[in-house]
């Protein structure tokens, strides 16, 4: 049985060197994602602990008041979500939401948030309309979006000479904003889209979807889903054989975590390229936040879960600098504060509550070249903050100044 409350309350009050006037409460942190369903591997607990290992690097304390986190499981059902975060911050005084996991649960959220004059920040929502049509100034998109994954990865894959794509679609809001966001860049790139297909949410049986997609003369098979979702369509997929070193056809996983690399196994992943903003092979850095959450979680992390861990000690070090809790100082700081850590190295937030960082293009390697377990890529380019993002004369976010 699921439960909504996947834990109470985490109380860290480790000796802090960020004392400042005590607050009149202690500043109080939310994580509401998938604790125990699909998106659990992907984010789930794992970001709990991501957020605990930051509250503790940061010190425990804040505002001379100990840091606390409640977390919860919102069951990727946007009434339960929205009954859990209107009683955080009606009578728990939660000061910021943080991770989400499902892009309709976000978007429930922002408008709340919002209106009671809290923050959310996202990690593991990614459909671009969140900081795009439907931005707000208290809602934040951290570790990626549809449209930054889907620039970067079929910009390098029309590229190599995949221009005719077809897209196997989850059928909700994060599914439809990914093909719609690389169906833009394919077409605005020269590339055509010769078919799409969606299928409901964790689909078990993709038979009839491969069938049309093999038929369409594509040689780029787009995978606009997540999770389970894209592992299994991955899997089977190759049991059709539509992929593979002897396929004509390459796969564009448009957000495939190291979770599903591991479901999957290296041998499904030839022929498959992907974008992400974090892997933990890439350079010293990352190597050594990989080893620290291998050490606590028993496996290497997902970008959403590296992400978290960047978010929530910006949050933290926001708070800091306004000397205050007030949301308007927090906002404030938040904003024109620059990211510089293991997964930002020359980040920024814009005004459309986006964070902008550098994104890499990841291709499978062969069983030959793979060194260990968890060493699924090489990472081919680094596909820059300003070319992976939308462009600011592009963007539908009213915040956004056209300069």
């Amino acid at each position: 049985m699921r439960h909504v409350l996947a834990a109470s309350m985490v109380f860290l009050s480790l000796a802090s060197a960020h004392a400042q006037a005590p607050a009149s409460k202690p500043v109080k942190l939310g994580v509401l994602n998938d604790q125990s369903g699909q998106y659990a591997d992907a984010a789930g607990p794992a970001s709990v602990e991501v957020a605990k290992m930051a509250i503790a690097d940061f010190g425990g304390k804040l505002l001379g008041q100990p840091i606390e986190l409640v977390v919860a499981d919102h069951q990727n059902k946007t009434d339960i979500a929205s009954g859990i975060a209107r009683r955080w911050i009606d009578t728990e005084n939660v000061d910021v939401i943080l991770d989400i996991g499902n892009s309709a649960v976000a978007l429930a959220l922002s408008d709340l948030v919002r209106d009671k004059n809290k923050m959310m920040i996202v990690s593991s929502a990614g459909a671009s309309t969140i900081t795009n049509e439907k931005c707000s100034p208290n809602t934040f998109q951290w570790t990626y979006n549809t449209a930054t994954l889907a620039r970067s990865t079929a910009k390098a894959l029309l590229g190599q000479g995949g221009n005719e794509w077809f897209f196997l679609t989850a059928d909700y809001a994060f599914g439809h904003a990914f093909e719609a966001d690389a169906s833009a860049v394919v077409k605005a790139n020269g590339g055509k889209v010769v078919g799409a297909v969606r299928h409901p949410f964790n689909t078990s049986d993709f038979s009839s979807f491969l069938l049309q997609a093999q038929s369409s003369g594509a040689n780029v098979l787009a995978l606009a889903n997540a999770s389970g979702d894209t592992s299994n369509s991955l899997m089977q997929a190759h049991e059709f054989g539509l992929l593979g070193l002897k396929s004509k056809m390459k796969v564009a996983a448009l957000l495939f975590q190291i979770t599903d690399a591991k479901s999957v196994g290296l041998k499904n992943m030839q022929g498959l390229y992907t974008s992400e903003a974090f892997y933990w092979n890439r350079n010293d850095a990352s190597r050594a936040f990989g080893k620290r959450f291998f050490d606590k979680v028993g496996r290497m992390p997902t970008m959403v879960q590296a992400g978290m861990y960047s978010a929530t000690l910006h949050y933290l070090k926001a708070v800091e600098a306004a000397g205050t809790l007030d949301t308007a100082a927090v906002l404030a700081k938040f904003r024109s504060m620059p990211v510089k850590d293991f997964f930002s190295e020359n980040g920024s937030v814009r005004e459309d509550g986006m964070h902008i960082h550098d994104y890499y293009l990841l291709h499978a390697k062969t069983l030959e070249e793979s060194k260990g377990p968890w060493d699924f890529y090489d990472v081919v380019s680094t596909i820059t903050a300003d070319d992976a993002n939308i462009p600011r004369e592009q963007s539908k976010c009213p915040l956004m100044k056209k300069s």
